[in-house]
């Protein structure tokens, strides 16, 4: 049964970079597509960036483009999501998740592609 561990959260000023990283267990990581998804309070979780088995391809929501770059080294089976300029509405929880490797779908952007998911990692910005 795959396992994610995501860590890397925290507590941080508007301007502040983090790291999020993602550790897999129990599944062939490199044949999984890997998604970052936040949830806000009273907000439904949505969807962030993500990779392509390879590597090669990503997708981010407009919201994140330019400021979050993801990223995996499939070698160590672990993702990652390197958060840059982050602003007070990037408070959430962020989630990491995986597709099964029966997915074609390259960088999905639906929560219900993934069927593998960690149990988040807290990011607050405040001043």
């Amino acid at each position: 049964q795959g396992q994610l561990v995501e860590s890397g959260g925290g507590l941080v000023q508007p301007g502040d970079s983090l790291r999020l990283s993602c550790a897999a267990s129990g599944l062939v990581f490199s044949n999984s597509a890997v998604g970052w998804f936040r949830q806000a309070p009273g907000k439904e979780r949505e969807f962030v960036a993500a990779i392509s088995r390879s590597g090669a391809l990503t997708n981010y929501a407009d919201s994140v483009k330019g400021r979050f770059t993801i990223s995996r080294n499939n070698a160590k089976n672990t993702a990652y999501l390197q958060l840059n300029i982050l602003k007070l509405e990037d408070t959430a929880v962020y989630y990491c998740a995986a597709t099964r490797d029966t997915v074609l779908i390259s960088v999905p952007d639906s929560p219900s592609v993934y069927v593998y998911w960690g149990q988040g990692t807290q990011v607050t910005v405040s001043s």
